[in-house]
């Protein structure tokens, strides 16, 4: 792999806690010796109030900065079903599940550092403008000094105009189109699952804020997190080594909240 000397700063983050009951989703536990920040699952997609307890209760010991991770009321679908929604029910059910994080964080000495929404919100809030205000409206009356985690778009653009603090998101284990946006999962090469080449693609992104598209275009990212998802049967062996490509870069890796805007 190819490396380049910077002091960039990177937040590497995974999804953690998306379980639901006795059925487990990943290593958490071997995930959170790796990552500097967490996306936690709410309850809509996954988690339940013990699983988010014992999340947040290990990333607290661990130093791994909170993260909330809300999706639409999808179970069944992993929130990767599109729900057409009114947006005061999108904005209301956002609330809720941040509200019901930040009680888990407060029981254990900790805030909510970032917001991230996920699966199919996570899409349509980069291209929906009623969704993207409606939540950026939401997380400024809660709280102005939440982080959204996000890609470009409209998300983006909704939580800057309100002044808050925005971290751009590099999905290193997805494919990208030529407008930023992610190609969605059902399409062929969606998902990629090489450790090596994620972990190259993490590297170029950090360090220079470059992904190349399915097009084969170069498309310019300076993001300031890179995300791992947790779900996939490679996820350790992915984060383990994007997290040692970053190093061997020079990159320093820690939680987006504790740097200096």
């Amino acid at each position: 792999m190819t490396t380049k000397t910077t002091t960039k700063t990177i937040d590497l983050v995974a999804d953690l806690g998306e379980g639901f009951g006795s059925w487990q989703m990943g290593d958490d536990d071997a995930l959170l010796e790796i990552v500097s920040s967490a996306n936690i699952a709410c309850g809509f997609h996954a988690g339940d109030p013990l699983i988010m307890d014992v999340t947040v209760a290990k990333c607290v010991k661990k130093g791994v900065a909170l993260g909330a991770h809300p999706s639409f009321p999808d179970l069944r679908g992993f929130g990767r079903y599109a729900i057409d929604l009114p947006a005061e029910q999108v904005r209301a059910d956002v609330m809720y599940q941040l509200g019901a994080l930040a009680g888990f964080a407060q029981y254990h000495g900790a805030r909510v550092a970032h917001i991230a929404p996920h699966g199919k919100l996570g899409n349509l809030v980069a291209v929906r403008e009623d969704y993207a205000e409606a939540i950026a409206e939401a997380l400024y009356g809660i709280d102005p000094d939440l982080i959204v985690m996000a890609g470009l778009g409209t998300m983006e653009h909704a939580a800057k105009s309100r002044g808050m603090r925005v971290a751009l998101v590099g999905n290193v284990d997805r494919a990208y189109l030529d407008d930023g946006t992610l190609v969605p999962r059902g399409r062929p090469g969606a998902v990629l699952s090489d450790p090596a080449e994620i972990a190259e693609r993490a590297v170029r992104l950090a360090a220079e804020g470059v992904v190349v598209t399915t097009s084969g275009a170069e498309l310019a990212v300076d993001v300031d997190t890179i995300l791992v998802h947790g779900d996939t049967p490679e996820a350790v062996e992915t984060a383990l080594a994007v997290r040692q490509g970053l190093e061997d870069a020079g990159i320093r890796i820690a939680p987006v909240g504790s740097l200096e805007q």
